[in-house]
């Protein structure tokens, strides 16, 4: 019996604990000379003892049976050192971990390999960065179907650039990529300036959806570090986490203007077929939300008119994960099914122990109809033709 049991289930969100060397292994000597060492990125701290000891029980595992069913047993045990887990770094066994878990499918995300590229303040290492990171995801998970991987693009290269490693992501493999939701630059074009436009298109041109994610978001901080100094000390969680309780309570605010920019400069009217999912933003925010641009769009009526509800756009074009532990039947309630799926994390510990639970015990009274569409009816059509 798989962890997924009679459920078909489609994960959009999960992640690799990378190996040190996860680019390096991809890249050309004059590729490597512009990517700074995965240890040397301050962003998650990187334990060269726990790669060491994820490359030993790997080894151990697939030398013996016994010792392989105990991690299978202890997949979804948070307590243990992430590149321990079961598929963390290597694809036979990310695999394997797919053939464990029972999910018909499963987007994949970088963890540490993002952080070690997308904070570089010289724009010809952040696009040598970003086309091997782009290398490396496909190469990961080339050899199963069912592994769908996702790249990184840094739209604030410009649109010219960015549509290059667009291209060139999707011809390494990349089943889709991540952009970042904010523009630091105040003098620079926002993404929804029309010259952005071929970017876009090609998305829509792939039949596949745009991939907004945590972190990602151009170096936005929607909290002042004045917050920090409260004198009650610390309260980070962990992980690749916001690193405070109010940065928990304000992690949707980038994505959530962005989203906006998206829909009330008319980027979706422009592209039949463009579409975002977003990822660990959460989602209990989501119908207030669809509610204030309404109100907006009433209130700008006579200066900005437009053809359709707000709100209409956003429910068509726009799908997202929730965090296990959020209401979730509550949420579809004000919403409807058609807005939310499933998303375990996996590995990462945000995940929990036990996603499915966790997800279900919000869910108790939830159609099955809606419970299917959840797990995979929702996410099957919308990740596109190449995964349908």
């Amino acid at each position: 019996m798989t962890y997924a049991g009679n459920r078909r289930i489609i994960d959009v969100d999960s992640h690799l604990f990378e190996l040190d060397d996860f680019l390096t292994a991809v890249a050309s000597d004059d590729e490597r000379v512009l990517l700074r060492p995965m240890d040397e990125q301050d962003e998650l701290p990187v334990s060269l003892e726990a790669i060491a000891k994820g490359r030993q029980h790997l080894e151990r595992r697939n030398a013996d049976g016994e010792v392989m069913a105990k991690f299978e047993a202890g997949m979804f045990d948070i307590s243990r050192s992430p590149w321990s887990r079961l598929g963390a770094f290597d694809p036979a066994d990310r695999s394997h971990a797919l053939d464990v878990l029972g999910f018909e499918a499963q987007l994949v995300f970088s963890t540490f390999s993002f952080h070690q590229i997308a904070h570089q303040a010289d724009p010809k290492a952040l696009e040598v960065g970003a086309r091997v990171h782009n290398r490396a995801m496909g190469r990961f998970c080339a050899d199963d179907h069912r592994l769908l991987a996702g790249g990184y693009v840094p739209l604030s290269l410009g649109p010219e650039v960015a549509g290059e490693l667009l291209d060139e992501a999707f011809a390494d493999g990349c089943f889709t990529v991540m952009v970042d939701t904010n523009e630091a630059d105040p003098e620079a074009r926002s993404f929804t300036h029309p010259d952005f436009d071929p970017v876009w298109a090609r998305f829509a041109a792939r039949d596949v959806p745009v991939i907004l994610h945590i972190a990602v978001n151009g170096h936005y901080d929607p909290v002042s570090p004045s917050f920090k100094n409260n004198g009650r000390g610390a309260t980070a969680v962990g992980g690749d986490a916001p690193d405070s309780n109010l940065g928990l309570v304000a992690m949707n605010n980038s994505v959530a203007l962005f989203l906006s920019a998206m829909i009330l400069d008319e980027v979706f009217e422009r592209h039949d077929g463009l579409r975002v999912l977003s990822l660990e933003h959460g989602a209990s925010w989501v119908p207030g939300w669809l509610h204030k641009l309404d109100f907006v769009e009433r209130t700008t009526r006579r200066v900005a008119p437009r053809d359709r509800l707000a709100s209409d756009v956003a429910r068509e074009r726009i799908r997202f994960a929730p965090f296990a532990g959020e209401p979730v039947g509550w949420i579809m309630e004000q919403l409807g099914p058609e807005m939310l799926c499933f998303a375990s994390d996996y590995p990462h510990p945000e995940g929990s122990r036990d996603p499915i639970g966790k997800f279900e015990a919000t869910m108790e009274d939830v159609s099955q109809a809606d419970l299917d569409a959840f797990f995979a009816g929702t996410i099957e059509a919308f990740l596109g033709s190449s995964v349908t």
